[in-house]
């Protein structure tokens, strides 16, 4: 009998020691991503550029039916984002490599799409069309060149760009707004002369930059 016990309570010793199995818990956790990762992904900046550039076929739209009351109010809404997204991501240190490409991408986009369809209506004169898509269609094929040919450039928008782009969608906002008033655009040359001023500087300035930058790359290779 003191045998039976004692081989009884060994193997009940050794199925105690034995390792269970670890059921891993089912409650939800977090995952953690590597900054890097965080930075890449969509944010609120550049969700709000993506909307300036979805508020695009809107404007269109709203001008080509002659709903001159809506189409403004989307261009208000692109300007908004225009202004919103560049101060969140510097308040909220969310600035990304594709904000830097799409925000300047998505005011061209903008303000294009709004001077042809201002032309396309005769509402405004077509060699200031001319001008601003020239600029625009040049400034991004010396980019493309450059991305190909592997040559740093700096897409930064300068103190001049800034102004261009102030200027133009101001003109094309005045425009539209004193449209649907009924009020003639006659008025608004001195801001048109301000804008194709602005418009001709900043070009050449960013010919020149690029220019330079390439020059400096040629030189240290």
């Amino acid at each position: 009998m003191r045998l039976r016990s004692q081989i009884i309570g060994g193997w009940l010793f050794h199925c105690n020691r034995v390792d269970k199995p670890k059921i891993r818990s089912l409650r939800w956790r977090p995952t953690v991503y590597p900054a890097e990762v965080l930075r890449c992904r969509m944010n609120i900046p550049n969700s709000l550029t993506i909307l300036r550039i979805l508020l695009i076929p809107v404007f269109i739209g709203f001008m080509t039916y002659r709903q001159y009351g809506y189409a403004l109010a989307a261009l208000l809404c692109a300007g908004i984002t225009d202004a919103l997204d560049g101060f969140v991501a510097r308040m909220t240190n969310q600035q990304t490599k594709l904000g830097e490409i799409l925000d300047p991408l998505a005011d061209k986009l903008l303000l294009t799409s709004a001077f042809l369809t201002l032309a396309v209506l005769h509402l405004v004169p077509s060699w200031v069309v001319i001008l601003v898509v020239s600029r625009d269609v040049i400034l991004m094929l010396g980019t493309v060149v450059a991305h190909v040919t592997n040559v740093s450039i700096d897409i930064r928008p300068t103190v001049l760009g800034k102004g261009t782009t102030l200027c133009q969608l101001t003109y094309v906002l005045l425009v539209v707004m004193m449209i649907w008033r009924g009020i003639k655009i006659g008025a608004l040359f001195p801001l048109l002369v301000v804008m194709v001023a602005f418009t001709l500087a900043s070009g050449f300035h960013y010919l020149y930059r690029g220019y330079r930058l390439t020059h400096a790359n040629s030189s240290s290779n």
